[in-house]
């Protein structure tokens, strides 16, 4: 079983802007719809909250100290757990665990890490600065070591798909 990171993070390693992605890239897009398609995702309340509905054939695990703050939502977490630890424990019960998905935002990006939980990160480094107020944690010396590396560029944006693993 692994636990892996995917985001999209620009040069000063934001993520996010007022509760937002940072970025729209069509292709970014599909490969995270194709590498998390059939896993499970454990994320924060503010990052389920954002996705505005349930994702198809994914487990939605969410993390959050207020249960209660999820009720008046029209769409439900499979699970609601109280850590990100827990969280990847509950997610292994789930078909697709093989693989399990950190899948934000900020604050669960950094306890994962910070916890050693995380063994294979997969990026996506798009150059310039987005002027975020989220931020992806520092990550370099944590052991990763790349393993696949791809350049882009389209509608305006230019990046990389890095995968890195322990």
């Amino acid at each position: 079983m692994k636990v892996s990171i995917i985001v999209a993070m620009d040069e000063k390693r934001g993520i996010g802007k007022n509760q937002d992605l940072l970025f729209k890239i069509p292709e970014d897009g599909k490969r995270v719809r194709e590498t998390t398609n059939g896993h499970p995702l454990v994320m924060g309340r503010k990052t389920f909250e954002s996705l505005g509905r349930l994702l198809p054939n994914r487990t939605h695990v969410v993390v959050t100290r207020d249960p209660q703050s999820l009720k008046n939502l029209s769409y439900q977490p499979h699970e609601i757990v109280s850590s990100v630890k827990e969280g990847v424990e509950v997610a292994r019960k789930y078909p697709g665990s093989e693989e399990i998905f950190i899948f934000g935002g900020g604050q669960i990006y950094k306890e994962s890490l910070e916890q050693g939980l995380v063994d294979r990160l997969y990026l996506t480094l798009v150059e310039g600065d987005y002027g975020a107020d989220t931020f992806f944690p520092d990550y370099s010396d944590l052991g990763f070591k790349v393993i696949k590396e791809e350049s882009h560029g389209l509608d305006g944006y230019q990046y990389r798909f890095v995968d890195l693993e322990k």
